[in-house]
Parts: structure tokens; sequence; C-alpha cells
């Protein structure tokens, strides 16, 4: 098996710590399964979860419902899923994720693998998805559809997948062929980083925060299945397109406010100086009572400029804070993993006994 790997492997030595495979300690695994009415195709996606995986000491399954109507629940209950929990009401695919990452580090869950509920990835991969973190090669392994490639991709759909990695590669400065992916495997230390802000989708904020936090990320491809139904995500690309751009925007502010803010000024600044050296020439030869404006104009932009360079300078002071405090959320969660959120409660008997 080959790895496409990022190209900045600054904390992969942390996984390999903790998953060599001289190891002692055995390793769990924990496939959680993001679900919204899905009880017609959660059959087939149990199914094909293998339950036996080289250098994995234990697979169990994690079925987060994110308020269905429908018989999801009762399904997976029946399927002997060892982990259901239920949102209260319909809170998002990001909202639900992070629930269900929380629950599996609660779980004890040394790598937990994240799939879809509609079938989409074959469950027999999941032994290539893992085993760059069973062999410490990784700290997040992302499935890749090959994208490019996929003639059940529309055009217009291929052209934004290519777009979007390549615009996660430069915000997060790792190569990601598949950055929209939802198939992934994270170590405990990764999940243990995550903290997902947006509602809408996690896929695109948990790269650009691996970015930013160091991980090293790795690509293996990943065989996929006939699409089932539409996707529920969004209802149509100029939606997805949107959201996408609006998350980007809010990663390149969270992480990244003193390269964003500083060219916004510098720009507005540059721009604000031209009316001026304006005015200025026309002044200089006489002629400056009828190009007042320019001089007006550019002072404004020059004011906006410095304006936004001072806040440029400010938020990168509470990105640092924000850092810091991260930093204090992982370290509480290695000494006391996060439960099941206020929004979540646990519907198999088997979990509540516990």
């Amino acid at each position: 098996m080959t790895y496409r790997f990022d190209r900045f492997e600054r904390q992969g030595a942390s996984a390999a710590r903790e998953f060599s495979p001289g190891a002692t300690k055995p390793l769990k695994l924990i496939v959680q399964i993001p679900c919204y009415n899905e009880e017609a195709t959660l059959p087939s996606v149990i199914a094909g979860i293998p339950r036996e995986i080289e250098g994995i000491a234990t697979v169990e399954i994690q079925v987060i419902d994110d308020g269905s109507t429908d018989a999801t629940v009762e399904v997976a209950r029946r399927l002997g899923v060892e982990h259901i929990l239920v949102q209260k009401g319909n809170k998002g695919l990001a909202r639900t994720f992070q629930a269900g990452i929380d629950n599996a580090l609660n779980a004890g869950a040394d790598i937990i693998v994240n799939t879809d509920g509609d079938n989409q990835y074959c469950g027999s991969s999941i032994p290539d998805l893992v085993r760059p973190v069973v062999e410490g090669q990784a700290d997040i392994v992302l499935g890749d559809r090959r994208p490019g490639e996929n003639r059940d991709f529309s055009r217009g759909k291929r052209a934004l997948q290519k777009l979007g990695s390549r615009v996660v590669r430069n915000l997060a400065e790792i190569e990601v062929p598949d950055a929209v992916t939802g198939f992934r495997a994270y170590s405990r230390e990764a999940a243990l980083s995550i903290n997902v802000m947006t509602r809408f989708s996690y896929t695109v904020e948990t790269l650009i925060h691996a970015g930013q936090r160091g991980l090293t990320v790795a690509s293996v491809p990943v065989r996929v299945n006939a699409a089932t139904r539409p996707s529920r995500l969004f209802k149509s690309t100029k939606q997805f397109m949107s959201r996408q751009v609006v998350t980007m925007l809010r990663s390149c502010v969270m992480y990244r406010p003193l390269r964003t803010f500083m060219s916004v000024g510098l720009v507005m600044a540059a721009l604000g100086a031209l009316p001026i050296l304006r005015f200025l020439y026309f002044f200089a030869i006489g002629q400056g009572d009828g190009h007042v404006q320019s001089l007006v104009l550019g002072g404004v932009l020059l004011l906006a400029g410095y304006i936004t360079i001072v806040i440029a300078f400010l938020s990168d002071t509470i990105a640092t804070n924000r850092r810091l405090t991260e930093e204090l959320l992982i370290r509480m969660r290695r000494l006391d993993p996060a439960g099941v959120s206020t929004d979540v409660q646990i519907a198999s008997e088997s979990d509540a006994e516990r």
C-alpha cells in the first residue's frame, strides 16, 4: 500500500509513539456513522464494516442519529450497534460529527473512522484507511475518491472538488487530493484536537485546523459505491459552493487572521496611495483645485487600510489566546475525555447500562 502524505509532516512522531506496531496496548477502533433518515441504507453500511482488522483488537460501531423521523435508531439497535446516540432535533452534519467524536473518545477509542450513512463508501476500504494510523505514519487519513476520475460526479462537481482541494492546500499547507471526503480515520490525539465550529460541514474546517496544528495528513485510495440518492447536505451546487466559501473565509479569519487582514489592509493602503499621488501630480503642475476628490478618496482608502492593519494585529492576539484555550481543552480531554453533549442522548440499552 502506497500512502500519499502531506508535505509538512511535523508531528507524525507523536502518532508513531502511540500507535507503533510494537506497542503492547491493544487498539480499539470505533467506526462512526452520522445518520439522518438512513433506515434503507444503514444495514448495507453496517454489513460492510469489517470486524477483524490487522493491528486492531476491537472494532465497534457507533451511529449518531441526527433527529431522524424514520426507523434509523430501531434498525441500528436491531443490527447490534454498540453505541447509538440520538440528537435532540436535526443539528446538522458538523454537530453530529462532533458529538460522535466526543462520545467515541469517552468510550476509549484509539482510532476513529467516520463514514456516511448513505453507503457511499465501501467498508472494505477501512483496513487501508486505518493502516497508516496503526503504523504511526499519520494522524489523519483521508479516503481519496479520486474525484477527478469519478464519472459519477458531474463535470461541475469535479471542478469544485479540485478548486476546494487547492484552496485547502493553500490555507492548511497540506496536500489533499479530496478535501471534502467524509471517509476519514483519526488517531486519538488528532480526535482530541477536533472542535468543529460550523454547522454545515466539518470536512474543510477540520483539515485547515489540522494543518495549523501541524498534524500529519495522509490520503489513500478508497472504493466507493454507486449513489443511492442525491446528497441531503445541500440542495444545489450553488448552495454547496456558497457555504464552503463562507467556511473557508471563516477559517481564514480564525486561523490566519494576521495574514488575511494584513493583506487586505496593505491592498487598501496601496489603492489609497494612487489617487493621492494623482492629486499631488496635478497640484505640482498648478491644477490641484479640480482634483480634490482624488485626495478625499485616497485619504479614505488609506484610513481604511490603516484600521484594517490594526485589526490584523488585534486579531492575531485573539488567535493566540484561542490557541492557548485549545491547548487547555486538549489537556482537559486527555485527563477526562468529553462525554455526550447535552443535545445528545444514549439510545442503546448496552450504553445506558454503562
